[in-house]
């Protein structure tokens, strides 16, 4: 066994691991600064930060990649999961982790087949969340006042559609002009679906009552952003009615499926949405001459029935010539019935009368003559006590009245003291010097002042002691008061 002696470094220079790591990274960038690669994307992720993380592959290797944000604006297809790409950039290291990677610049779809394919994925998930269902499709407008159509502003389509609305049906249509390809024409044709559909009932822009989406024929690249998935929601979430006309009768993209409905051209759309105003005008005359034919028609049946019922009665001159002479007949009657009559009551009234007598009228009438004369001579001296005894009572009162007159002690030279208010004095001490009275006498009122102060009270006199009174008969109660 021969035993090996390690190598020596010599004189190379030791390079350190980030010196070593930027010169392979510079190396790459230096010998793939443009690389075109074509492979199939797997694990994609699009990062909240706008980056979009992949990984492209074959059936052999596996290279990583990264879209940075200010690129995937760029891109002309959204990545997904297995979609067939060819991608342009650059491959690049990152020196932290030892790893490559490729800086993707633009991506493409790797022909027609994989856009079918894309395609076809989209389709199954959208149909497996029920946006193609045939129960949601609403119904279109039989006779819509206005109409919208989203296209292009210029080219043959706009021009096609008013000039077929126009020869059909006299309303009004409003055109969105948006671009029909491109990386911006989705978003712009979801745009216009929402911004139609957010109009109110009564707002200054009227609202649609149904909408076209149209574009001309074109290759599958060509009409390929209206296979967009948010354009597709954004059909489905509308409530205006949406009639699809992109591309000719063969060319099929996803907005056919979730529209209400598929117009092969778009003159074929603008035929869905409007009626043929002359038709429509025939049609309601022909409805107009059956409404008459069939009116006309039933009157004659009427009339058939009538005179057929009125066979089976009687002639009016056969009903009012039996009538009438039955009237006759009674009223031939009449005159010898009513002398019958009036001889029978003139029997019974002589027969009545010859037992009436003015005795029969005067004994009823002496029976209450003597009545009211025994009456009268009952109540005569009732009557006389109670006079009696009111005229008593009523002199009783007016001495009375005559005792509680306020006015009777001015006749006899006394006075009374007002305020000026009005009310009466009772009391001289209650009275201010210089206040004002009036004094009422027995034929006129006067006014005065009160003058000087009041004198002191006078010493009241000893009480002399009752002397003894007769008993006397109570007085009757009075509501008399004071004098004054």
């Amino acid at each position: 066994m021969t035993d090996i002696a390690p190598e020596t470094s010599g004189n190379a220079k030791a390079y350190s691991v980030s010196e070593l790591a930027f010169a392979l990274k510079r190396t790459l960038e230096d010998a793939y600064g443009f690389v075109r690669l074509r492979g199939e994307l797997s694990k994609v992720t699009h990062h909240s930060n706008g980056h979009v993380y992949l990984t492209i592959k074959d059936e052999r290797a596996a290279i990583d990649g990264v879209v940075w944000k200010g690129s995937v604006r760029n891109l002309s297809i959204r990545p997904q999961q297995g979609m067939e790409v060819v991608v342009t950039g650059k491959i690049t290291t990152y020196p932290a982790g030892s790893r490559y990677q490729m800086v993707i610049e633009t991506m493409e779809a790797a022909g027609v087949g994989a856009l079918l394919a894309q395609l076809e994925r989209l389709k199954a998930k959208l149909q497996a969340e029920g946006l193609f269902e045939p129960s949601r499709k609403r119904a279109l407008p039989t006779m819509p006042a206005v109409v919208g159509v989203i296209t292009s502003p210029t080219g043959a389509v706009i021009r096609d559609i008013l000039h077929r609305i126009r020869d059909r049906w006299p309303c009004r249509v409003i055109v969105w002009p948006v671009v029909v390809q491109g990386d911006a024409a989705a978003g712009q044709v979801a745009n216009a679906i929402a911004r139609f559909n957010a109009l109110p009932m009564d707002g200054p822009v009227p609202r649609p009552d149904i909408l076209i989406v149209a574009r001309g024929g074109g290759s599958v690249e060509d009409l390929w952003a209206f296979n967009d998935e948010a354009l597709a929601r954004t059909v489905a979430e509308g409530t205006i009615p949406l009639i699809s006309a992109v591309g000719h009768e063969t060319d099929t993209t996803l907005i056919d499926f979730v529209s209400d409905r598929r117009a092969p051209t778009p003159t074929a759309a603008a035929e869905m949405a409007t009626p043929v105003f002359a038709e429509l005008r025939g049609y309601i005359g022909d409805l107009s001459a059956r409404l008459h034919r069939c009116g006309g028609r039933v009157v004659e049946d009427r009339r058939g029935r009538v005179e057929h019922a009125g066979r089976a009665l009687g002639r009016v001159p056969d009903l009012v010539e039996m009538a009438a002479q039955r009237f006759n007949l009674a009223a031939s009657r009449l005159g010898a019935g009513l002398s019958r009559n009036v001889a029978a009551h003139g029997t019974d009234l002589v027969r009545v009368s010859a037992r009436l007598h003015p005795a029969l009228l005067k004994r009823p009438q002496e029976v209450q003559t003597d009545r009211l004369q025994r009456l009268s001579v009952r109540l005569s001296p009732a009557m006389e006590r109670r006079i009696e005894r009111a005229g008593e009572r009523l002199t009783g009162l007016s001495k009375l009245y005559a005792s509680v007159d306020p006015s009777a002690p001015l006749k006899r030279g006394f006075a009374r003291v007002h305020r000026t208010d009005g009310s009466l004095v009772r009391e001289g001490g209650s009275l201010a010097s210089g206040e004002g009275v009036r004094l009422v006498f027995a034929d006129q009122t006067r006014e005065a002042v009160i003058d000087g102060a009041s004198s002191p009270a006078a010493v009241p006199a000893p009480k002399v002691g009752p002397k003894p009174a007769r008993p006397a008969k109570p007085a009757p109660p009075s509501n008399q008061g004071d004098l004054f």
